[in-house]
């Protein structure tokens, strides 16, 4: 294949693939653009370990010196979470940042991408990107999205972002077929709160359950990705009202920046952190290991219907 001489795939992960074990891609903005260090750090290496506990070999992602890397050492994962000058990467940015030599940390579009390359078939965020509120105007929409149309990939997730307009978010991924799974719940979660207003296409209860469905989906030859939203522990969520009214200051504090593009959404979210006094930062990291777990489940029931 042309691509794997820009890929590099760690023993552990070759292996794991090689022998149908099951294996869970993580992303790495989450490590250079969406916590400070050394949380970053620190909540990167235990959601690794969160997926090994499972029964599940962790591949993180990220691309280093131009070269894409699926599953990275301890010394990899540090420098990621110290470095300045790492790129934000979805599906445009991935082939100049690899071309140019540079470190890139893969947003859900692009981490979905090369776990495809690598037959990684789930994969574990915080929370999916979506419609930004106004995209009426600004056209400002995830390419998380678009890739969630064609790339054949389940995300567990905390469902979308609070900042988002979640209504049009479960809008534009009902017209691109891709199917929105609610584990054990009913309601489609909106990251650091477990109600959103909005129902899940499905309910699914167990990860074997979850696990029939993305295979079904895939041997019909359906092609794209599912989400699996799985709700904020409860005694981590944050009130409904209190995040709203964080997440509309700073919004309104966005606006007057002029702050745009793919720097909006680790703007908000470090407004967001600012204005609730650190708690959706904790939230976010309680959030993110239960998906890796429920990930890893899923993982461990696909590779088991091989």
């Amino acid at each position: 294949m042309q691509y794997e001489q820009y890929m590099s795939v760690s023993e552990e992960v070759q292996a794991a693939l090689a022998q149908g074990k099951a294996v869970v891609a993580l992303e790495s903005t989450i490590i250079s653009h969406g916590m400070p260090y050394p949380d970053n750090v620190k909540t990167a290496l235990e959601l690794e370990e969160i997926i090994r506990k499972q029964g599940a070999v962790p591949a993180t992602i990220a691309i280093l010196g131009g070269k894409i890397k699926v599953g990275l050492s301890r010394d990899e994962v540090e420098m990621l979470g110290k470095a300045k000058d790492v790129e934000k990467v979805s599906r445009r940015d991935l082939p100049f940042v690899v071309a140019k030599g540079l470190n890139g940390a893969t947003t859900v579009a692009s981490t979905m991408i090369i776990a495809a390359l690598a037959g990684i078939r789930v994969f574990a965020t915080g929370g999916i990107g979506g419609v930004h509120r106004r995209a009426q105007q600004t056209f400002d929409i995830s390419a998380d999205l678009t890739e969630l149309a064609r790339t054949d990939v389940a995300i567990v997730c905390a469902g979308a972002k609070s900042i988002l307009d979640i209504g049009l978010t479960l809008e534009v991924l009902e017209t691109y077929g891709v199917p929105v799974a609610g584990y054990q719940t009913d309601e489609f979660p909106a990251f650091y709160t477990r109600v959103s207003g909005y129902r899940v296409d499905y309910r699914c209860d167990s990860a074997a359950e979850v696990a029939n469905a993305v295979k079904t989906k895939w041997d019909l030859g359906l092609r794209g990705g599912v989400v699996v939203a799985n709700p904020v522990p409860t005694a981590s969520e944050i009130d409904a009202d209190l995040i709203t009214k964080a997440i509309d200051q700073a919004l309104a504090s966005c606006e007057e920046k002029g702050v745009s593009g793919k720097d909006t959404t680790p703007f908000l979210l470090a407004k967001v952190k600012e204005i609730t006094g650190g708690q959706s930062l904790i939230t976010n990291i309680a959030l993110v290991k239960n998906n890796a777990k429920v990930a890893a489940d899923i993982a461990v029931a696909l590779a088991a219907k091989k």
